[in-house]
């Protein structure tokens, strides 16, 4: 309980004797009393090494023009804002000012105005590489945008969203070589097929769930895949189904096709963002955030029809697929069999994972990685589909949800070891911890706390067995300056168990008691020993309170 320190004996002068004292001690036999400067410091810097994680956010601020802050454009029919800006009283510089709290509206313009830009800005050498690869891209983002529609929003893990597009874009081949039907026919006619391939794959999900419907599905797409290249309707022995009409005229040259390919499939892709923030934005995805994985039940008891506004996306996707499915057919002039190979199922799930599923950002990013690397490096040969594989496996081993969950998971990381930190800095004994720190509103009080605790630290390096024989033979009076200053925070301290003595009438003697704090509320005992003079429970409560003090 005590230190074993042994310290010199010094001299301490009164700073009181030049107004005399009652007992007449000017100067008082002392020990060495150690610097409060050390134990301030001790406790001001930081145990533990500081490293630098993150940085503060950049905002784009600008000065507000004092009357509204911003016409609150509006996706329309939805009720989203373009752009999230609120207003802020600068403290330094003393004016109003405005601050874009999310800026994906901007980033959407500028990556979009880059793509539409891009033929521009393709090197003359790879022209038709790109022009080509580029509408391949264009579709299967779309594809792979109505596909995380199913997967992300409505929760429905269906692998048949290839069998779905690949139906719709050999029915629509097929009735367009029959009976001669134009272009522009087949997309709706496409969206009329997806719609009733929805319908029928729709059922089972009512009953199936999870692994079991990913099953399903993708022997659906297998089944599509063995009947469509058995059958000698459909181009068995050619490799595929081609002669449909096409809105491309082969008048032009090849890289006026290319081109036209090329911005027909980016239109496409606007128009599939277009559903998407349609759908994400009205009731319907609204809806199914209260129901995300593993939390159906609390929504059902909620009321909220989850089950129903599953069963609708996937209807409303699946006519989006069977839309691009005869938009497929109409810009190549048919379809091959590839469409339902296990391989191209493969590569759109690999586009959804690189990207992050759930998010129209993420399809198309990893749509836009694995087609480059698929379409336009082909001279790497089979090494690019093992690239592919490995930038799927660090995804997948290392990224929570895709490149666009890198800065959720990053800021979670960053404030877990922040807490970390905090908790190694921070001590028990009276200082307030982090988590307690954010609860107390009088700030005063957590600084209060912490000094006190620099002053018990002090405190404890003070205790030694001649400051405790120096109370024992003199409890009051003038004492040496360690014994002044212990005694002095003793004093301090509040109310609340603070340390008396009750004296016995009957028996002559004294006990211990504490005080409760509370107007009202008697003192308790706190033990049964009795003391026969006052000098001695005088000694027993500075006892008491140097062992509480060194507990503490």
């Amino acid at each position: 309980m005590t230190n074993s320190i042994q310290r010199e004996p010094v001299i301490w002068h009164n700073p009181l004797s030049v107004w005399g004292t009652a007992e007449g001690l000017d100067e008082v036999k002392s020990l060495s009393v150690p610097d409060p400067r050390k134990v301030w410091d001790e406790n001001t810097s930081y145990k533990v090494a500081i490293h630098k994680v993150g940085r503060l956010k950049h905002y784009i601020i600008w000065p507000n023009h004092g009357e509204r802050l911003w016409n609150r454009m509006r996706y329309w029919p939805t009720r989203r804002n373009m752009l999230s800006i609120h207003g802020l009283y600068n403290r330094k510089t003393l004016q109003a000012e405005k601050k874009i709290d999310d800026r994906r509206p901007i980033y959407w313009l500028i990556c979009l105005f880059i793509i539409a830009i891009g033929p521009f800005l393709f090197p003359a050498n790879m022209q038709n590489t790109l022009l080509s690869a580029g509408a391949i891209f264009g579709i299967f983002a779309s594809i792979n945008v109505c596909w995380t529609l199913i997967i992300g929003t409505a929760s429905i893990f269906s692998l048949a969203t290839y069998a779905v597009v690949g139906v719709s874009a050999f029915m629509t081949t097929w009735l367009s070589i029959q009976l001669g039907l134009p272009w522009y026919i087949l997309p709706l006619l496409g969206g009329f097929i997806g719609f009733l391939m929805g319908a029928v794959i729709a059922f089972p999900a009512l009953r199936l769930d999870g692994f079991y419907y990913a099953l399903l599905t993708l022997g659906l797409n297998e089944l599509c895949r063995v009947f469509f290249t058995t059958s000698p309707y459909f181009g068995s022995a050619s490799g595929g189904l081609y002669g449909a009409d096409s809105f491309i005229p082969e008048s032009l040259s090849p890289a006026a096709q290319s081109l036209v390919s090329y911005y027909s499939a980016f239109g496409l892709l606007l128009a599939t963002l277009l559903l998407f923030r349609l759908i994400n934005g009205k009731r319907l995805g609204r809806v199914l955030c209260m129901a995300p994985e593993k939390r159906e039940a609390f929504a059902q008891a909620c009321g909220v029809d989850y089950r129903h506004a599953r069963i609708m996306i996937f209807l409303i996707t699946s006519a989006a697929l069977g839309f691009i499915g005869g938009f497929y057919a109409s810009q190549f002039r048919g379809v091959a069999f590839s469409i339902f190979s296990f391989d191209t199922v493969l590569l759109g799930l690999a586009m959804l994972t690189i990207g992050g599923i759930g998010k129209a950002e993420g399809a198309i990013l990893g749509t836009l990685i694995v087609i480059f690397l698929d379409k336009v490096l082909i001279g790497l040969g089979p090494t690019r589909h093992f690239i592919i594989g490995l930038i799927m496996l660090g995804v997948v081993l290392f990224l929570n949800n895709g490149y666009f969950g890198i800065k959720r998971q990053f800021n979670a990381w960053r404030e877990k070891k922040r807490g970390e930190w905090r908790s190694m800095r921070a001590e028990k004994g009276g200082e307030a911890l982090p988590e307690e720190a954010t609860e107390e509103d009088d700030k005063d009080a957590l600084f209060f706390l912490r000094f006190d605790k620099m002053q018990r630290d002090y405190l404890k390096t003070l205790i030694c067995p001649e400051i405790i024989e120096e109370h024992d033979r003199r409890p009051l009076g003038q004492h040496s300056e360690a014994l002044e200053r212990v005694l002095y925070y003793f004093r301090r301290s509040p109310m609340e168990d603070k340390y008396a003595l009750h004296h016995i009438a009957s028996s002559n003697r004294y006990k211990i008691i504490a005080f409760s704090g509370q107007r009202g509320v008697s003192p308790r005992i706190v033990e049964d020993r009795e003391y026969a003079t006052i000098e001695g429970g005088y000694h027993g409560i500075f006892m008491r309170r140097i062992h509480d003090l060194m507990e503490s």
